[in-house]
C-alpha cells in the first residue's frame, strides 16, 4: 500500500465528487477512468475526504499507475491510496513528476533524459491522459518511464 500526493487545486472538475456524504461518488470515479480511455478495469474507488482508496486488480504496472494517475489529477483530490495488485509481471515502477508553471513536455525531458527530443517518450507513456504533448497544466502529475 503506497499514498501518492497530489495538488489538490489542479486538475479536472469532476462536480460532486467529493461532496460528503456522496453515495455515488465510487461510480464516478470508475467512469472517469472509462471516460478517460483506461477501458473498464476490475478496481473499485472509495472518496474520504479529499483522499481516493482505490483498490482491486490490474493486468500491469503501466495500467495501475495511468489510473492512479487518473484518479489523483481530478480537482479536490489530494492524495490517492494505492491498494491495487498487479496480476501480470511487476516491472519497474515508473518516477511520477509534477508539472510546474512554463513547463513543458521538452523541459521535462531535459531535465529526466538530457535530452528534449525524447518528450514523445513522456506524452507516450501518459497516453490516453494526454491528449496532446502541449496540453499539460501545472499541479497535473505524469509518469516518467525508465
Amino acid at each position: 500500500m503506497s499514498i501518492f500526493s497530489f495538488v489538490k487545486e489542479a486538475g479536472e472538475k469532476l462536480i460532486d465528487l467529493l461532496t460528503p456524504g456522496n453515495a455515488n461518488a465510487s461510480e464516478q470515479l470508475k467512469e472517469h477512468i472509462e471516460k478517460v480511455g483506461l477501458g473498464n478495469p476490475n478496481v473499485h474507488a472509495t472518496v474520504e475526504g479529499d483522499k481516493v482508496i482505490v483498490s482491486g486488480e490490474v493486468a500491469s504496472q503501466e495500467e495501475k499507475e495511468k489510473i492512479l494517475l487518473a484518479l489523483g489529477n481530478i480537482a479536490g483530490v489530494g492524495s490517492v491510496e494505492d491498494q491495487i495488485s498487479v496480476t501480470g509481471p511487476v516491472l519497474v515502477s515508473a518516477v511520477f513528476v509534477t508539472v510546474k508553471k512554463g513547463d513543458t513536455l521538452s523541459a521535462i525531458a531535459k531535465v529526466q533524459y538530457g535530452d528534449a527530443n525524447q518528450y514523445h517518450k513522456i506524452f507516450e507513456a501518459n497516453k490516453p491522459l494526454l491528449s496532446h504533448p502541449d496540453k499539460i497544466y501545472p499541479g497535473q502529475v505524469l509518469r516518467i518511464p525508465e
